[in-house]
């Protein structure tokens, strides 16, 4: 059974950074695509980037997008977030997954998931 780690979560003032890591247990399960979760209070979960690992396009939710990047390392071992310009409304567990392409459409199914790392942004 596939494990995902998340680490780097933490308190930081608004306007500070973070970079989150997510490592798997191991690397030889199939997975088509990665991204990145938040979950806040009182709030469903809400996916802030994705990864498509064969084609490395990247794609954003919009409060996101210019502060946030996704990124691999070369060896796809270990998935990044690396979150600037960080706001308080950021505050959230944060979550990688890990999935596979549908067949119909191309969209990411995600089937693997970490517990998740904290992240509190204070004014």
């Amino acid at each position: 059974q596939v494990r995902l780690v998340e680490y780097g979560g933490g308190s930081v003032q608004a306007g500070g950074s973070l970079r989150l890591s997510c490592s798997a247990s191991e690397n030889t399960y199939r997975r088509d695509c990665m991204g990145w979760f938040r979950q806040s209070p009182g709030k469903e979960r809400e996916r802030i980037a994705t990864l498509y690992l064969g084609s490395r396009i990247t794609t954003y939710t919009d409060s996101v997008k210019g502060r946030f990047t996704i990124s691999q390392d070369n060896d796809q071992s270990t998935l990044f977030l690396q979150m600037d310009s960080l706001r308080p409304d950021d505050t959230g567990m944060y979550l990688c997954a890990a999935g596979v392409l549908l067949p119909r459409d191309g969209r990411c199914q995600y089937n693997k998931w970490g517990q998740g790392t904290q992240v509190t942004v204070s004014s």
